[in-house]
Order: structure tokens, then sequence, then C-alpha cells
């Protein structure tokens, strides 16, 4: 069972390219995405400050639109690469811990713990990837930050 916690939390500056896509192509537009991103920074200079994430500007559908991209030191513009800024201010936060399909089993759990505390969720919402797949080949130990601002 993961812990959710209320969390104030500070702007994040970050580049990111904004796709919107069907859930079924979401890991092949995850790859080509922070592929895109990692190397308009590295061109540009500026340098990686924090995890890779996704920020879903609303709920999941058959599509989703999604800003992936990576905190970062500097404003980044390259392409469909474009400055963003996860945003600061009070947020649940927890840690899911296993597969990326095991998302959905967190995701109930942070809908339940936000109806037992009485909190209003906003729209948009992250993950922070924290584990790399390709250092940490088992998937059990792999680490999502889950980041739900508050309305």
């Amino acid at each position: 069972m993961t812990e959710f916690r209320l969390s104030t939390l500070d702007a994040q500056q970050a580049a990111a390219v904004r796709r919107n896509v069907p859930m079924g192509e979401l890991t092949t537009a995850f790859d080509t995405g922070f592929s895109e991103v990692m190397r308009a920074v590295a061109e540009q200079g500026g340098t990686v400050t924090g995890p890779p994430f996704g920020y879903y500007h609303s709920m999941p559908g058959e599509t989703v639109d999604v800003s992936i991209g990576f905190p970062v030191s500097t404003v980044v513009r390259a392409g469909d690469v474009q400055p963003f800024e996860l945003p600061g201010g009070e947020a649940v936060v927890g840690t899911h811990v296993g597969p990326y399909d095991d998302l959905e089993r967190t995701y109930g759990e942070l809908m339940t713990w936000v109806k037992l505390e009485g909190l209003t969720l906003a729209e948009g919402m992250w993950e922070q990837y924290v584990s790399d797949p390709a250092a940490e080949p088992d998937p059990a130990t792999w680490k999502t930050l889950i980041v739900w601002p508050l309305a």
C-alpha cells in the first residue's frame, strides 16, 4: 500500500514536448519525447536537474494529453521542445513501487486517501520516473513519484 502525504512544492523549470497520443502508444511517445528533450538540452548547454516526468493535462481516456520532459537548469526551446513549469503549491505526493502496469492500483489508493482527507484535486498532475529501467531491469523495484496538486 502506498503512503500519501501533503507537501508544499516549489515550481520547477523544465523543458518538455506536448503530445496528444492514444494510450496504446504512450510508451513510444515517452521514449521519443525523452530523447528529443535530452538532445535539445544538450545542444543548448543546459543541465537536467531531476528525473524525467510525464505531466498529464487532463484525465486520460482513449487518448492522453501529456507533456514529456525533464526539470532543467535553463530555458530550453528547440522545435517541439518548449519551456515548461512543474507547478508549485500544495500537492498530494506518494511513491509507487513496482511496474508501470500497476500504477492504476496506486491511483485507486490515492483517490481513496483524497476522499477520506476531504481534499479536492486540480485537473493536471504528474509522474516523475525516479528509477531508470535501463539501470534497474527488475520492474518490481521501479519507483514512480506521483504528484497531484490541490485545486
